[in-house]
């Protein structure tokens, strides 16, 4: 009931935001939406399919960097939305200078995901293209949304001021199952910038990852560092990571690292910036 209540009230308070979110996407009368089945892309695609109906198409990129177990979530959402969607592959990794993973990495990633949108959005002859931005993504290091602003992509949760919370409290009323996703990023964020990304360690991580979430862990990263992989768990979880550490080792070895470890300190988003000495921006 506690929860309920909590998320009442962010409804009630965001209800305006709200508006602006469903005008804002209807005067585009027409969008594509970069879909990759997070809590934030899961919301815009769900508004865009309401207000606009079968104007609004899904896109999602495929690389050895998601998750394939996000590539199926991503058709089972799209299809239980009823939306058209399209499935590309992305190239990214072909880039040296992604695969050289500079703490701006995200950008080259984004750059190939905003071209085959831009593609995608004039064959089917859609008038916008939107992403998963929200106004908290303004705190974090976020090279891949310079990309987004160079192909005239549009953010319209940031545009509306929308909140993460305030996305998984509409996400609820909406009845969509990412409402409490843990969030997400790709499999390349797993590895400590400076070290090149390969399909094979991402493959490695994607290995670990799997068996990690078969032990019931649910908002977890594991870290690649060569032959260590050190898994991070969130505070919530910790506990039980404990008692699960003979298990957590077998399934990090498993994926064939050769020692697996388990962080003292909990999961939580953007250590790996912070850790790598990255700038933050400073919102007012």
């Amino acid at each position: 009931m506690e929860r309920q209540q909590l998320m009442e009230g962010i409804r009630r308070g965001s209800a305006a935001k709200m508006a602006a979110l469903e005008q804002s996407i209807r005067d585009c009368g027409s969008a594509l939406v970069a879909f990759s089945a997070g809590v934030d892309s899961s919301f815009v695609l769900a508004v865009a399919r309401r207000v606009l109906g079968e104007r609004a198409v899904a896109l999602t990129a495929h690389s050895p960097s998601v998750p394939q177990v996000e590539r199926e979530e991503a058709r089972a959402l799209a299809r239980t939305l009823g939306v058209r969607h399209l499935e590309v592959e992305s190239h990214e990794a072909e880039d040296p200078r992604y695969a050289a993973n500079p703490v701006d990495r995200c950008y080259y990633c984004k750059s190939e995901l905003y071209r085959l949108c831009d593609a995608a959005a004039r064959e089917h002859g859609l008038a916008a293209v939107l992403d998963g931005f929200n106004a908290d993504d303004k705190r974090d290091h976020r090279p891949g949304h310079v990309a987004a602003s160079e192909h005239r992509v549009r953010s319209p949760l940031a545009e509306a001021g929308f909140t993460k919370d305030e996305v998984r409290a509409w996400s609820e009323a909406l009845g969509l199952p990412t409402w409490d996703k843990p969030q997400m990023a790709c499999l390349a964020s797993r590895l400590p910038y400076g070290l090149a990304v390969t399909p094979e360690r991402l493959a490695q991580v994607e290995r670990a990852e799997a068996g990690v979430r078969a032990l019931g862990l649910k908002n977890f990263r594991v870290r690649y560092h060569e032959g260590i992989g050190r898994v991070e768990v969130a505070a919530d979880e910790l506990a039980r990571a404990f008692e699960l550490r003979a298990e957590l080792a077998g399934a990090v070895k498993g994926a064939g690292f050769k020692r697996a470890v388990l962080d003292l300190e909990p999961f939580r988003s953007g250590s790996l910036n912070e850790f790598a000495g990255v700038s933050l921006p400073v919102v007012a």
